[in-house]
Formats: structure tokens, C-alpha cells, sequence
């Protein structure tokens, strides 16, 4: 492939065979999937490469909310969705003698009504596989770890450690925290002068996690598993720089999050051993060190987290740095990013996989709006829309997840939010939950999802796009409009 076209090399689309973008997306995880899952609605020819010969959904569970109703109806999989969850009512704080001692519930009330479905949660591996079904096999390439990326004025060039080569228009970084894509662009842009000081630093985290989930369960084992609803209990430690979470599932299981909150001191005793991976390797010494931490199970049962470590196969228990960060370089060139990748939010928001869904719906919005054959000033045009429409709601997450986390954590400031959240008026809480929940974004190029909603969405700039028709081409060589939304 010419990556570097000549310099007499003139761009006229009027003698090009009439071409969509090729889009490449790196990293097979539930954001990747997602704008595969989009983009296969779509004309525009994409493949996924995923490092790992099989992906492994580790971790606990998910929780998702009204913001993602509308793709996933959209995608005519809510209705599946809906089968494997349950609602999620409040959240409850608990402490160490199994008393609750206040539910958050403003932020869940009348979410049907309000904002079109309620918050749901499920065991990640079951939303993943949903998302899977939704690509074709041989879109799916795994074991292709990527060694090099090389893009210039006519498309990208991608290199994998087996040896093969791909090409395309557009590269998606959609490979995570520790995203090899985000590597190699800002490693050019940094060698360009581009790059932003804050984005050339390490990734900063302040705790550690250790997640699973357990084999389905009796009621009589664990009797909070009757009710209907997702008991989702938070509890504060007591005298120790731990918090720790309990969510009952559709299926039985009980899902479980084990936070340590982490010092200066004992975040660079723990950097030495940070992962780019959930996974259960180093997990042991810090499953002994919580085994005696009491949870609230319901009925009489005084349970820990020992039983749940118990129940729970090995291969779903894993280890985790929890690092948090919004980077502000989200593009360059053909490449940009998506998800984790440009985004790392702390688990306790519920945000994360929320917002990757978001990001692949407002991307696929402006791919599908880029004209045939686009140039690269268009694709970064387009680009940095997506980036505009997207960060504002990112950084509200961002902080929303911080705030969610301190509530759990120690110290003076934690138990004066902990109070305020106790006894925060209703209203405001009905007020927080519509900034959050009113960023519902669509795609511009399916059949519209209209279930009412008493609170309207926020304005989607990328809702209005079109894809470019072949007339534009005929009527203007320089191609459909610019991907640009107001």
C-alpha cells in the first residue's frame, strides 16, 4: 500500500470508484464490539483485531442505564437485554456490624418514566457475548497482537506480530487502559510536538480491586437472592482503607467488588506490580487478606466475603489497578480513540461501559457522514466533532465516578459526603439524575428510537448527519459536506 502518495498526487473523486472508508478497529472489548455491532447496520466495510486468542470478560458485573436504552433498542437487542438483568432500585451503604445505614433511591425513581428504562445490572460476561452475536465471525480476528501502525494520505497500514498486514482508511483504538494504539499516536505526535504534557505521564490510580462472581446459589445460601430486584450493597470499612460491594443477579450468582483505597506510600509499592490486565494471577494474597470482611446477605446469615470467595470459581476472581484518567488527546491523522483508551473512569460511577457504548454510537455517527474517499483533513475534521460532542459528558462521568467513590472512603471528607448524600433533598437528587441521564445519543442512520420520555433528551449534534450519496460526487468533486454538526 502507498501510505505517502506523491506530491502531484491530485485527490478527485469524480474518477474514484465510489468507496466508503474501511474502518479498522483494535481491540475486541465490549466498546470495539459496539461500533462493529453499529457499524455492521451500516455500508461501511470494518474488521476488529483482538491481541488475545479468546477474549475473557473478566470482572464482576455491569450496570447499565437509561443512557444506552436507545442504541440497544436501536440494535434490536433490548428485549434480550431486558431477560438477563435486574433493576437496580438504589444503592445501599451499609458498615460493618450488617446494618444499612441509608439507600441513595432518588437518583432510580420513575426512571421509566423519566428517561425511558431503568438502571439494569448483569454479569459482564453475558453483556459481552450479547454484543458478540451481533458481529459476524469473519469480521472477528483474534491473536493479532499489533506491532506497528503507519498511516498517511492514502489510509493506514497495520503490521501484526504474525507477520500479517491489513489496510484501511480509519483506525479505531478501542484496546483499553493500557491501549498499544494510544501508544504508538502519541509516540508521533510527541516526536511532532503535538502531544500535551498531561497526556505524556503515567496513568494515576489510587486503588487497587479485587472482583468475581459466584456459581449460582440457593436462596437458602444467600436470601437476599429472592427479591426481585438487584440488591446492590456498598459497605464501608471500618478502621481499614477498604470498601466493598454486593450485587445479586437474574442468574443466581452474586456478584462482588472488593476496593483497597491506596496512600502515596502503598501506590508505589503497588505501581511495580501493575497490570495492563483483569486476571486472576494476583489475586490470591489479597483474597486472604479480606476473607473475615463481613457482607449483607439478608435473613439471619452472617456471611463474608471468604464464602463468596468460596463460591466463586478461581478463573472469575482477578486483581486489578483501578487507574483514573480523561486524556485530552483523543486523535491524530486516521486514528482515534474510543472507551478506555482515551477515557479510564473509576468503576464506582457505573460509567465506564456506558460511556464506551456512547462513544461508538457518536463516532459511527461521523464515519458514516465522512464523504467517499476522504481525504485526511476530513477524517480529522470529523474526528474532532466527535471528540466536541463527547467530552463534556465524559468529564461530568469522570467526576460523578470520583464523587461516587469517595463516598466509600476513609476520612473525615468521605463522611461528610456520606451525610450529605443521606439527607440531600429530593429534588436534588431528581436534578442529578436528569444531568446524568439526559445524554442519550443515537445513531443518525437507523430508525429512531421515540419511547416517550418526561425528560427529554440533551441535543445530539451528530443525530442530524447523512451518509454521502453518490450525486455529491457528481455535483461537486470535492465531495459531500464536511462532517460537521451543529
Amino acid at each position: 500500500m502507498e501510505i505517502n502518495p506523491a506530491i502531484n498526487f491530485k485527490h478527485d473523486r469524480k474518477v474514484m470508484h465510489a468507496k466508503r472508508p474501511k474502518v479498522l478497529i483494535i481491540g475486541a472489548g465490549l466498546g470495539g464490539l459496539t461500533l462493529g455491532a453499529i457499524l455492521q447496520k451500516s455500508n461501511i466495510p470494518y474488521e476488529i483485531f483482538e491481541r488475545a486468542p479468546k477474549v475473557k470478560p473478566l470482572g464482576s458485573g455491569v450496570s447499565l442505564n437509561a443512557t444506552v436504552a436507545p442504541l440497544m433498542r436501536q440494535l434490536g437487542i433490548y428485549d434480550e437485554f431486558m431477560e438477563m438483568t435486574k433493576v437496580i432500585p438504589s444503592i445501599q451503604i451499609g458498615n460493618e456490624d450488617r446494618e444499612v445505614l441509608f439507600a441513595m433511591t432518588g437518583y432510580f425513581e420513575q426512571a421509566t418514566e423519566r428517561f425511558g428504562a431503568e438502571s439494569r445490572f448483569l454479569p459482564r460476561p453475558m453483556l459481552y457475548d450479547l454484543f458478540l452475536k451481533q458481529v459476524p465471525k469473519e469480521r472477528l480476528h483474534m491473536s493479532k497482537k499489533i506491532l506497528t501502525t503507519t498511516q498517511g494520505g492514502n489510509g493506514i497500514l497495520i503490521r501484526c506480530s504474525d507477520g500479517t498486514e491489513y489496510e484501511g482508511d480509519i483506525l479505531v483504538g478501542a484496546d483499553g487502559a493500557h491501549s498499544a494504539i494510544r501508544q504508538n499516536l502519541y509516540a508521533q505526535l510527541k516526536k511532532e510536538g503535538k502531544l500535551p504534557a498531561t497526556d505524556d505521564v503515567a496513568l494515576p490510580f489510587s486503588t487497587i480491586c479485587l472482583v468475581g462472581q459466584t456459581k449460582p446459589l440457593s436462596i437458602e445460601e444467600f436470601p437476599q437472592l429472592k427479591e426481585e430486584q438487584c440488591q446492590f450493597i456498598r459497605v464501608v470499612g471500618q478502621d481499614k482503607p477498604y470498601a466493598w460491594s454486593t450485587f445479586t443477579t437474574k442468574q443466581n450468582t452474586i456478584c462482588w467488588s472488593m476496593v483497597r483505597f491506596l496512600d502515596t506510600e502503598s501506590s508505589k509499592l503497588h505501581d511495580s506490580f501493575r497490570n495492563s490486565e483483569w486476571g486472576p494471577e494476583a489475586a490470591g494474597a489479597m483474597c486472604d487478606e479480606v476473607r473475615s470482611f463481613p457482607i449483607i446477605a439478608g435473613g439471619d446469615k452472617k456471611l463474608t466475603i471468604g464464602d463468596l470467595i468460596d463460591w466463586t470459581p478461581k478463573e472469575l476472581i482477578s486483581k486489578v489497578m483501578l487507574e483514573e484518567k480523561v486524556f485530552k488527546t483523543w486523535y491524530g491523522g486516521r486514528t482515534v480513540l474510543l472507551g478506555d483508551a482515551c477515557h479510564k473512569l473509576s468503576p464506582a460511577g457505573g460509567a465506564g461501559a456506558g460511556n464506551a457504548l456512547h462513544d461508538a454510537t457518536v463516532l459511527a455517527n461521523y464515519i458514516n457522514a465522512l464523504p467517499l474517499h476522504p481525504v485526511v483533513e476530513e477524517i480529522e475534521a470529523a474526528f474532532e466533532c466527535y471528540k466536541n460532542d463527547r467530552i463534556e459528558w465524559v468529564e461530568k462521568a469522570f467526576g460523578t465516578s470520583q464523587m461516587l467513590q469517595s463516598v466509600v472512603a476513609k476520612g473525615i471528607k468521605p463522611m461528610i459526603m456520606r451525610f450529605m448524600m443521606k439527607n440531600l433533598p429530593d429534588f436534588l437528587k431528581r436534578r442529578a439524575a436528569e444531568q446524568m441521564y439526559s445524554c442519550r445519543p443515537q445513531v443518525s442512520f437507523l430508525p429512531l428510537d421515540t419511547t416517550p420520555t418526561l425528560v427529554k433528551p440533551a441535543h445530539q449534534p451528530s443525530l442530524t448527519l447523512r451518509a454521502p450519496m453518490q450525486e455529491d460526487v457528481d455535483s461537486d468533486g470535492d465531495g459531500a459536506p464536511p462532517a460537521q454538526a451543529v
